[in-house]
């Protein structure tokens, strides 16, 4: 007997008990044996425990620590200032900046601003050390933030080429709970990108080498007043 049929068997037992369903009923192909449909629960978590919005906001900001992500907290007054110290505390002297970044984010930051352009090469990315973009939502129970390459967020390889990436995520407004939430949000065909953490790998010996995949220094802005 073969692992299918072992698989195979031991469905049909846990089957065994549930009604046939009457297919002419129930959406689907005419004779489809749907007891599995009707037999599995799909009242899914929405979320893992109550929170307030101010414990899913430091939620949020404790699992992207936990993943090696350097957290920020700033006003919208705050945030230009910011963005212009941890650019010169890199010493970047070319940021990458998607089309629709709010102008404003820059305004105290001296690197030259390279624009995200379909023409430009990897080799031409590479050469810039830091970009700057906001995101599609942010993950609390995950730490995860997810970019759907909006106007603030530009094309996918402008935040897997530069080393360094600072990432502006709107509290309260784009910080969810949970995946089924930020799932919600999203719209699937889009250019999805969820990043927890820098990038990151382990080899046989599990040593971590970081910045393999995109950028090796992570740092988030939580913006807002919670």
């Amino acid at each position: 007997m073969s692992s299918r049929d072992l698989i195979l068997g031991r469905v049909r037992r846990a089957l065994a008990d549930v009604p046939r369903d009457d297919a002419s009923s129930v959406p689907g192909p005419p004779g489809k044996d749907l007891r599995y449909e009707q037999a599995v629960d799909r009242r899914y978590l929405r979320e893992h425990g109550s929170r307030s919005l101010s414990e899913t906001v430091d939620l949020l900001a404790e699992n992207l620590a936990d993943y090696r992500a350097i957290v920020h907290r700033a006003t919208e007054e705050e945030l230009p200032d910011l963005i212009g110290r941890l650019l010169a505390e890199r010493g970047s002297q070319y940021v990458l900046v998607p089309p629709g970044l709010p102008p404003e984010w820059l305004s105290a930051a001296d690197p030259t601003q390279v624009h995200d352009r379909a023409v430009s090469t990897p080799g031409e990315l590479d050469k810039v050390a830091s970009v700057v973009t906001g995101c599609a939502v942010a993950v609390a129970e995950t730490g995860t933030i997810v970019l759907d390459g909006g106007p603030a967020q530009g094309r996918r390889r402008i935040t897997l080429i530069p080393d360094h990436h600072i990432c502006v995520v709107r509290v309260p407004g784009q910080v969810v709970a949970s995946v089924p939430q930020a799932l919600e949000r999203l719209y699937p065909a889009r250019p999805l990108t969820w990043i927890s953490g820098p990038s990151a790998t382990s080899d046989i010996e599990l040593d971590r080498v970081e910045g393999v995949h995109g950028p090796r220094t992570l740092e988030v802005v939580l913006v807002g007043e919670v």
